[in-house]
């Protein structure tokens, strides 16, 4: 799966980045930003145009981002001033211990099946009572469109690829996509918090 993505994401590396840094996430930020340390530090899982990691940075955070898309990070370096690192979900390593994960409409690009151990993999860089939060398009299936594969979940299936982590869900609800013209298209967002 991330290969067929990584080729359309190199292929659409400027226009992904033109229709999605300027949207608006305030409404996104406003349930999440409040519930870290002030400075905290939180890791951007798949940052795409690396716009809510300017905005982190902008807020006092410290952030750490990485993408699996080439072009992208070399972009989204070049937004916020510093590196991107190249990798995917099942792959990434850091030895930092975050306050927060921010894995924004990002994780749907992981097979269903590999899930579980994606969750499991990046909340083993989470410190204890951090929080992760994640979003996918609302649904149940894996589905391939316009040249990329998405793994919908709606809110029984994505509890189910949670069972064997340390996380649990804190929060979670529905909302319209906040790009112009699309606000049919719903979006499950879930915040979890690790236990231990």
């Amino acid at each position: 799966m991330a290969n067929i993505n990584q080729r359309y994401y190199k292929a659409n590396a400027q226009d992904f980045y033109y229709s999605t840094v300027d949207v608006d996430m305030q409404a996104l930020y406003s349930q999440f930003l409040p519930l870290i340390p002030a400075g905290g530090s939180i890791l951007d899982a798949g940052c795409g145009a690396g716009r809510d990691s300017r905005a982190f940075i902008d807020h006092g955070f410290d952030v750490e981002a990485f993408d699996a898309s080439i072009e992208l990070a070399e972009l989204a370096s070049q937004l916020i001033g510093k590196k991107v690192a190249v990798d995917l979900f099942q792959t990434y390593k850091n030895n930092k211990q975050f306050d927060a994960i921010w894995a924004c409409a990002s994780l749907l690009h992981a097979p269903l099946l590999e899930l579980p151990s994606v969750f499991n993999a990046l909340s083993a860089m989470l410190k204890v009572d951090g929080l992760f939060y994640c979003s996918f398009k609302y649904g149940d299936q894996e589905i391939e469109r316009n040249g990329r594969l998405f793994t919908n979940l709606n809110e029984s299936s994505f509890a189910q690829q949670i069972i064997d982590s340390p996380l649990e869900i804190a929060a979670q609800w529905i909302t319209g996509d906040l790009r112009e013209g699309r606000e049919s298209e719903k979006w499950l967002n879930v915040i979890m918090r690790k236990t231990h």
